[in-house]
């Protein structure tokens, strides 16, 4: 994670609490934060001074806002360069511990380190729980079968050293050991600067990445997270993000699953009776309220690409790292590292597919023959004829009318 210093004066000052209000039993999230409250919480701020906003959404509006941090200037780059990737799931303890890396797993990052902590802002998705303890693991019908992913909290500082700035907790692995294993790795995230968010208690958050606001939320279909089944309250989190925010970045796990399912169907989606979502819908939507890049993952394999409204969609950016328990064969192996470039403001530059594949007692490598771009690059010519991009056979991604 990479801190632009410059010649800033910075403190913090607590804000208040907000009373009376009681921890909700519900899955669902909490409501967003009422605008006119935010305002009148920074009017005592000096009206020269740039202001910051952290929030930190929780059952409780008590939790709500954190902190307010001052500088006397914030100097936005010209340029914002994101790198994102897809599922992340390092290595579980569950059933056993034959399922771990050897030596914390740091050679199945040695490929894509260096590239990942280039960026300005890298995100990817966290697929399963920071857990040591036992936690309240999910009945399966089959325990031979059951895939349930415990990674130790030791691994999660290759997190840092690769530079990852954002981390979605949103997908069917996130409740695997329930709560416990929620708290468990909000609490192994926050004590490494990492940001996430998508949880039933923490759905959305700003963060200060360099001297850029960035609002984050992530959506799922399942227990424990921000589901994305009620649009209306979907837009209203990335209205107000939008309102608070520089750039505001929006991380969706949804989509049937499987190398059958990697066109975008602009339909609802369902896989074995799991409602997963018209995503095509509800990222036009997410854009439409406000949000500047719609990062997909969940059918672990890759698809289509598109620009509406001068922003990026990836639909799904398919598997990354996943290490023991992951079916890899053929497309579910690919794991691609997009690149983009976007203003300040989210609207969107240009980019690039850096191509890498999975093996089984690997992390990502480096693939010369680039087949996971190329997939990318022919479902979006199919899926999006319309499509103000084209993505060339270097993997570079063109904005047409740039």
């Amino acid at each position: 994670m990479r801190q632009l210093s410059g010649s800033l004066l910075t403190f913090s000052i607590l804000l208040f609490l907000l009373t009376n209000c009681k921890v909700s039993q519900q899955t669902t999230a909490p409501p967003p934060p009422d605008q006119d409250t935010v305002r009148l919480a920074l009017d005592s701020i000096p009206p020269e001074k740039e202001t910051f906003l952290i929030t930190q959404a929780g059952d409780t509006l008590d939790t709500l806002f954190q902190e307010v941090e001052i500088s006397i200037e914030r100097l936005l780059p010209d340029t914002v360069t994101i790198m994102a990737v897809g599922d992340i799931m390092m290595g579980t303890q569950f059933p056993n511990k034959s399922y771990l890396p050897l030596n914390n797993g740091e050679y199945l990052w040695d490929d894509t380190r260096d590239l990942l902590a280039s960026a300005d802002i890298t995100f990817g998705n966290l697929e399963g729980t920071l857990l040591d303890g036992e936690g309240d693991p999910k009945e399966c019908n089959n325990p031979d079968a059951c895939y349930l992913f415990k990674m130790p909290t030791r691994l999660a500082t290759n997190l840092v050293d690769c530079g990852f700035d954002l981390l979605s907790v949103a997908n069917n692995h996130a409740n695997d050991f329930g709560p416990v294993g929620r708290k468990a790795t909000r609490q192994t995230l926050d004590s490494l600067g990492l940001t996430s968010a998508g949880s039933t208690e923490y759905p959305y958050t700003i963060a200060k990445i360099g001297d850029l606001k960035v609002g984050f939320v992530a959506f799922a279909p399942n227990k424990g997270t921000l589901t994305f089944y009620n649009v209306e309250y979907a837009r209203s989190i990335v209205t107000m993000l939008d309102s608070l925010s520089d750039l505001v970045i929006i991380s969706i796990h949804g989509g049937a699953e499987g190398a059958k399912n990697m066109h975008v169907t602009r339909a609802r989606e369902f896989y074995f009776g799991e409602d997963r979502g018209n995503i095509y819908e509800f990222s036009h939507a997410m854009i439409d309220a406000g949000a500047d890049l719609v990062l997909g993952h969940g059918p672990h394999v890759v698809r289509a690409m598109e620009v509406y409204k001068n922003r990026l969609i990836a639909y799904s950016l398919g598997n990354f790292l996943t290490y023991g328990r992951f079916n890899l064969k053929g497309a579910n192996g690919e794991a691609p590292l997009l690149e983009v470039q976007t203003k300040p403001n989210g609207e969107f530059i240009g980019g690039r597919i850096h191509s890498f594949y999975q093996a089984y007692s690997r992390g990502p490598l480096k693939d010369e023959r680039k087949q996971v771009m190329k997939n990318i690059q022919k479902l979006s010519r199919e899926d999006f004829p319309e499509n103000e991009i084209l993505i060339d056979d270097e993997g570079r991604i063109i904005y047409i009318q740039n």
